[in-house]
């Protein structure tokens, strides 16, 4: 039985469970923009592309509400697609499957792409339903958002006309968001030759995995455990002990992320392997006393395993192994205006060997632009040091925080009559697409918030159910009042 019949309100439901159904991973949006399109369509609704693939479907006002303001209502398209290791899927043409699971709905072993999918979802049961109050609609679909945001840097100003923009692309139902960070990726790239193995060298092969992961944003202050971090720490210790050598290295996967699992191979003298093996006990021992309790699940494991003919040169295997316990991880800095907000991050998102390359992948973020360029230099100048090529990229802005925005007061009364208490209202330590359109769009009145979802950026992504039936109470309630 499909979700949407066991659910309320049967309508956003039964769009979200539609657009699970549809790939849509980062920058192959293809298949999800035809669907958009047909459903326009089907809607006898006004749809227009801009040149980067951005989608604005518009519904008129319904009756007797001609005079209200337009309101922009806006999500993205795009899904990360999280797998555990020991899963199947193919992303780009296989369908997500949701399943309600107590007071949650998510995936099996994959990300569900509720971020963002049920913003997508609100707007598509608005646009079709007959009998909603509102003013005129403008639902606007952004692309290849969790990979760079290069629908909201493409966007063209004149692309929308409302003045007034709701993003539902936030993750905690009962908080109202007016501020987001801004962010910057950190990109080194280490060139190596091959060396012969010698021969009185045994393969090994260790594994870290289980690990919570998250959010590189919303997660960075939770002090969850980072793959690359450990897996490094393993390795370099290795190295100060005995005579190893490293043959590849792999270690998550997206720069938004904070990895959950990475891998490494690499050769030690065959004599060596006893004292080797009881060292590695006593270091999975003492991470796992480390960990949080988020992060329980952790495995790491260590196995005999083939070789090839080569590895990596020393100096560039010294070069790696120090430069990534350097480099920083995790909270740099709190905000001194906004009680617990994260101002200022780092991520080290993941570590990949190609052909003679290793690339390695940061992520800064900060509500601070002079504070994002600083911890950005910082994370550079370490793998500067180390002789790797170092470039930054995807730099964007961050969205500062309006107390006294219009919006903002029409939403917060609007919760509290239909539920009665005070939202929380506050800045993110994320990445949204505001800051970007406020570029464009100088005077854009926002204000962003969504149902509960956990996990997000892993496959323990979940959507809170009954979180979902209040944010859509609140979207109509706003759209019923906006002036």
């Amino acid at each position: 039985m499909a979700i949407s019949e066991k659910l309320k309100p049967e309508l956003i439901w039964k769009y979200f469970e539609a657009i699970c159904r549809v790939p849509r991973p980062s920058k192959k949006e293809g298949k999800i923009t035809e669907w958009l399109t047909r459903f326009a369509a089907e809607q006898g609704l006004d749809i227009k592309r801009d040149a980067a693939g951005n989608l604005l479907i518009t519904k008129p006002a319904a009756r007797g509400f001609e005079n209200r303001q337009t309101v922009v209502l806006q999500s993205h398209m795009d899904m990360v697609c999280e797998k555990n290791s020991d899963v199947t899927h193919d992303f780009e043409n296989d369908p997500i499957i949701p399943v309600i699971d107590g007071e949650w709905v998510r995936a099996t072993g994959t990300t569900l792409g509720a971020d963002d999918g049920i913003g997508m979802a609100a707007q598509l049961a608005i646009l079709a339903s007959g009998d909603l109050q509102h003013g005129k609609i403008e639902c606007l679909f952004t692309v290849d958002e969790e990979t760079g945001l290069t629908g909201a840097f493409a966007l063209e100003p004149g692309f929308f006309e409302g003045k007034t923009l709701i993003n539902l692309d936030s993750e905690d139902e009962g908080e109202l968001f007016i501020g987001c960070a801004g962010g910057v990726d950190t990109l080194a790239t280490m060139e190596y030759d091959k060396e012969e193995i010698p021969s009185s060298h045994t393969g090994f092969m260790v594994k870290v995995g289980g690990l919570a992961g998250g959010h590189s944003g919303d997660d960075i202050h939770r002090g969850r455990g980072n793959s690359n971090k450990i897996l490094n720490r393993f390795l370099w210790n290795l190295n100060n002990r005995f005579d190893m050598k490293l043959v590849s290295f792999n270690g998550g996967n997206l720069r938004n992320a904070i990895p959950r699992e990475a891998e490494a191979l690499f050769s030690i003298h065959r004599d060596d392997a006893g004292d080797m093996k009881e060292y590695f006990g006593s270091f999975r021992q003492t991470v796992m006393t480390e960990m949080t309790e988020a992060d329980r699940g952790l495995s790491i494991s260590l196995r005999e395993a083939e070789l090839p003919g080569a590895a990596v040169d020393e100096d560039t295997q010294l070069d790696l192994l120090y430069s990534l316990y350097a480099c920083p991880h995790g909270v740099i800095a709190w905000s001194p205006r906004i009680e617990g907000l994260v101002e200022t991050s780092t991520s080290l998102a993941s570590v990949k060997f190609k052909d003679n390359s290793i690339i390695i992948t940061t992520s800064q973020r900060s509500s601070s632009d002079s504070a994002k360029a600083d911890v950005a230099a910082m994370v550079e100048s370490v793998f500067r040091l180390a002789n790797a090529n170092v470039k930054r990229t995807g730099s964007y802005p961050g969205w500062s925080p309006n107390r006294d925005s219009k919006i903002l007061n029409l939403t917060e009364s609007a919760y509290k009559r239909l539920f009665g208490n005070e939202p929380v209202v506050r800045a993110i330590h994320a990445g949204l697409e505001c800051g970007l359109f406020l570029e464009k769009y100088p005077g854009l009145d926002m204000i962003s918030f969504g149902p509960t979802i956990k996990g997000a950026h892993s496959p323990d992504e979940r959507l809170h159910i009954g979180s979902v039936t209040r944010f859509w109470d609140l979207l109509l309630e706003v759209l019923r009042t906006i002036p």
